[in-house]
């Protein structure tokens, strides 16, 4: 695991920036999973973070944003210019398209979608201060 720093933030430059090695199963996943949870409570626990989550810049345009709230919802913020990707998301996800950016994703829902989105995902990054636009 390498060094976490306190200067993640949501600028597509980020020194956090990593390259994406696409998944190959859900185990791969899974795995994923749990360690960039791990590491992303980490820099949030440093930062005093809110709105901290993972960013994906995809290879077709655009990011997504995907943040996980206290009560398990996924929630993903996609890009203007990621657009293109809504309704792969729809499908693996299983969920329909929000009239707005955001999407709320059942919590039991992120292993297919993270997987379903794997093979279109470029590089990958820590954001700590992401505005989500969602009413408290």
């Amino acid at each position: 695991m390498s060094d976490l720093r306190n200067d993640y933030d949501d600028r597509p430059d980020s020194p956090s920036l990593r390259p994406w090695i696409p998944l190959q199963s859900t185990y791969d996943v899974e795995a994923w999973i749990d360690s960039y949870n791990r590491e992303l409570q980490r820099a949030a626990g440093k930062a005093n973070a809110a709105g901290y989550g993972i960013c994906f810049q995809l290879s077709h345009g655009g990011e997504l944003y995907m943040h996980t709230t206290p009560e398990g919802e996924v929630l993903l913020d996609v890009t203007h210019e990621a657009q293109w990707v809504a309704p792969l998301i729809a499908a693996a996800a299983q969920v329909p398209e929000p009239a707005g950016r955001i999407w709320s994703i059942p919590a039991d829902r992120m292993t297919q979608l993270i997987f379903g989105l794997s093979s279109l995902i470029d590089a990958s990054r820590i954001v700590l201060a992401h505005d989500f636009r969602r009413k408290k």
